[in-house]
């Protein structure tokens, strides 16, 4: 593959402890990628985009990642366009596509910024644009969420996930992430053990409390087909890092010419509230 500048950028920014290596913790979740997780990935497109299929239809993976969604959205009958900032997660993607589809062209694979106006005019418009827990990373949300908007085609659907911003907590969040990528790999398991405290400790104790041990840790795969491990480690290292009201992302995409069909929040919690847009 030729890499762009892109690529030497996001090395440095990676050496300089400005950048969390996301494409290697989703090299580790590959090895448990299985037909029960690419399922529950297919069903939470269907769920969230109100469809069965998406026969016939163009899809564009925003930071695909691990290439799980851009897998689910081709099962689901998409032609498929993926691409990422980082090399190793595109090196993902292309896995799985190897082992699903291989020599199929029906699915693109690229490197690529989403804050490169550029690159994502020559991608062209799609029927469907789907970013989920991405734009968030990119060190300027507000101008990855503007410029999406170019890629959506007259009439399309627009599904992002964007951090909940949770005030002082997500300032909190913002020092913590910032260490973590800082510090060297082999110390950073001291900042995780207390973040699984945090993260798991609640819901293991309710979960002992019920007769039912490590319940919630067992089922979390039900949701999106993710990891809970892979995913503590993506949102304890997951810098940069932006958060969003539900309000300010509504009334930004409703000055673009949107409209909300779907909203599914965190409550308020940490992580990801989703939304659907269709372009009017």
């Amino acid at each position: 593959m030729n890499y762009p500048a892109t690529h030497t950028t996001h090395e440095r920014e990676l050496v300089g402890g400005q950048r969390f290596a996301f494409g290697d913790n989703w090299s580790q979740f590959l090895k448990v990628v299985d037909e029960e997780r690419i399922e529950r990935a297919v069903g939470s497109l269907r769920n969230m985009l109100d469809t069965q299929d998406l026969r016939g239809k163009s899809f564009l993976d925003v930071g695909s990642g691990s290439g799980l969604f851009s897998l689910a959205a081709k099962r689901l009958g998409a032609h498929v366009c993926s691409f990422d900032y980082d090399p190793q997660s595109v090196a993902c993607t292309e896995e799985l596509k190897r082992r699903y589809y291989d020599n199929d062209d029906g699915w693109h694979i690229h490197i690529g910024s989403v804050l490169d106006e550029g690159f994502l005019q020559r991608l062209g418009k799609f029927d469907v644009v789907y970013s989920w827990g991405v734009l968030h990373h990119t060190g300027d949300m507000w101008t990855a969420m503007a410029n999406v908007v170019m890629n959506v085609a007259p009439g399309g659907t627009l599904f992002l996930a964007l951090y909940n911003d949770q005030g002082r907590a997500s300032q909190i969040w913002w020092t913590i992430k910032k260490a973590y990528v800082g510090l060297p790999t082999y110390l950073r398991w001291l900042m995780l053990i207390p973040c699984y405290v945090v993260g798991w400790g609640p819901a293991t104790i309710r979960d002992i409390v019920i007769l039912r041990p490590f319940r919630t840790w067992r089922t979390y795969k039900l949701s999106r087909g993710m990891s809970p491990h892979r995913d503590l480690i993506d949102w304890v290292g997951g810098f940069p890092f932006e958060v969003a009201t539900p309000e300010q992302v509504f009334d930004f995409y409703k000055r673009h010419g949107y409209r909300l069909s779907k909203l599914r929040t965190c409550a308020g919690s940490l992580g990801c509230n989703e939304f659907v847009f269709q372009r009017n």
